[in-house]
């Protein structure tokens, strides 16, 4: 097959996959110095922004001093770098890869029965615009956040590391879907194994189809089966600069607004980008409250069952007897209250968050107190099982990235202290921290920061050391350039030391 039959033949065959999808569009015209010459350019409307179109490809072309006497190479080499003028203009003769441009929303443009095409960038998607993300509101910081568009998002990150040294690498997967995604890291920090690692465990990933970074997240994590994360996320541009900056990896996908990051330890379940903008006595504070959170969430219903159903002499007396007067005429075992309000209790959490946010707050809160009140009265729940499920759901959500886990763990505990009290429970826990333990995140301990014995290492734990302190990165993730910055009558050996 010649070049003038492969290229009939890709411009035959896109009109004809096309041919009833009206979102295709296929203009001819021609060259009006020499007829001869003729041209046709296809798009998909709504991708691709008409204007530039005929501002910069159709009228310039057709007004263009082009001859039939020139070499085709010629032609198109002279149409690209002299006559278009569109940003990014480059060429392409594989028909899988000109489709995939137009599904991109850029343009192709065909001389003559040429077997190759000039794509140019002409994309126009209708996108959301920079706002603050939901999931992740503070009250002192930045308040952007990232799009569902790579390209936006990559600017974003961009504006808070303006240096050479960052990275990104794109690739597609999805057979499919052919997803966009970007892995970003800072060259002089990062660790290159881990960046090897990323890239062969995305090279691994054989699907039809990735629509967001969810299906990332469960196909590279270390142990599939672990409820807890080992693949962050998060939508703050000033956060994925942060987890940049201590060597880790990023990852974007393009139609999400949530990119990843790899290595995930558990102590990050803790942090908050507010931690680092306000007074480090008063992070300090609410970590405290979010570890104390995460205490109370999972153990108050495995701990109120174990007391009340096998060590009430643990109990004091008062408190015991207005216990059991509540439980007066209830018919259920104290386990069946717990099960059933947590399960009410997550079954509006659900309804609230399905249904729209202007009603959502209101029958969350309303369904609580009639239910609550209701049970109460019905005799079907005692008033200690309500405050107690009041207190679980309520210091939940002080670690809102920890929803799920904490319903297994809590779960867990729960059902171990129905059986031996005090001693599943703690079973429960000691069961826990070993699991912890055991996981990795691309190599990295889960719980290195926890289980360290250097102060260095819990600096940012629980306690939010002052900046003038946190000198040093992360050693077991920054293995190159580990130090943040070196006192001025000093040099990295001292910070060491420190």
């Amino acid at each position: 097959m010649n070049k003038m039959e492969a290229q009939k033949s890709n411009l035959s065959e896109l009109k004809a996959m096309f041919d009833k999808d009206e979102t295709f569009a296929f203009r001819d015209f021609c060259c009006k110095k020499d007829p001869t010459i003729e041209f046709c350019i296809v798009f998909v409307e709504g991708m691709a922004d008409k204007n530039s179109i005929h501002d910069q490809i159709i009228k310039p072309v057709a007004d263009s001093d082009l001859s039939d006497d020139l070499d085709i190479n010629q032609m198109i080499n002279t149409l690209s770098k002299e006559v278009i003028s569109a940003a990014n203009v480059y060429q392409k003769n594989k028909l899988e890869d000109i489709i995939q441009d137009l599904l991109s929303g850029h343009t192709a443009l065909f001389v003559n029965d040429f077997d190759k095409a000039i794509i140019i960038d002409t994309v126009d998607f209708v996108e959301r615009a920079v706002s603050e993300p939901d999931s992740e509101k503070t009250v002192s910081g930045p308040r952007e956040g990232f799009t569902e568009n790579i390209s936006t998002n990559i600017v974003l990150l961009r504006r808070k590391l303006k240096t050479a040294n960052l990275k990104l690498r794109f690739r597609e997967i999805g057979t499919e879907t052919r997803t966009k995604i970007c892995i970003c890291f800072i060259d002089n920090i990062v660790d290159k194994k881990l960046v090897e690692e990323v890239e062969q465990r995305l090279d691994k990933i054989n699907m039809d189809g990735i629509l967001d970074v969810g299906y990332i997240q469960e196909l590279i994590k270390d142990t599939p089966t672990t409820p807890f994360k080992t693949v962050g996320d998060t939508e703050r541009p000033d956060v994925m600069a942060g987890k940049l900056l201590e060597g880790r990896i990023a990852i974007f996908c393009d139609g999400t607004p949530i990119a990843i990051t790899v290595p995930f330890i558990f102590v990050e379940y803790f942090n908050a980008s507010e931690d680092y903008y306000n007074n480090f006595y008063f992070a300090t504070f609410n970590r405290i409250i979010r570890w104390f959170s995460f205490f109370l969430a999972s153990s108050v219903p495995a701990i109120y069952i174990a007391l009340i159903t096998f060590h009430q002499e643990m109990v004091p007396t008062q408190l015991l007897l207005s216990i059991s007067s509540s439980r007066q005429n209830v018919p259920f075992p104290t386990i069946v209250e717990a099960v059933l309000m947590l399960f009410v209790f997550e079954l509006l959490r659900e309804t609230s968050v399905r249904i729209p946010s202007v009603i959502g707050q209101t029958i969350s809160i309303v369904g609580a107190l009639v239910i609550g009140q209701a049970a109460v009265e019905a005799k079907l729940v005692s008033a200690p099982m309500i405050i107690v499920a009041a207190l679980t759901g309520i210091t939940s959500y002080a670690i809102p990235k920890m929803q799920g886990e904490l319903i297994l763990t809590r779960l867990v505990f729960l059902l171990a202290a129905s059986f031996i009290g005090l001693y599943g429970y703690l079973f429960g826990v000691i069961g826990m921290f070993i699991h912890l333990a055991s996981l990795r995140s691309f190599g990295i301990p889960y719980m290195i920061n926890i289980a360290s014995l250097k102060p260095a290492d819990a600096k940012d734990v629980v306690v939010r050391a002052p900046w003038q302190k946190m000198k040093t990165r992360p050693k077991l993730v920054a293995q190159q350039n580990v130090q943040r910055a070196a006192d001025k009558t000093g040099t990295g050996d001292e910070v060491e030391k420190k």
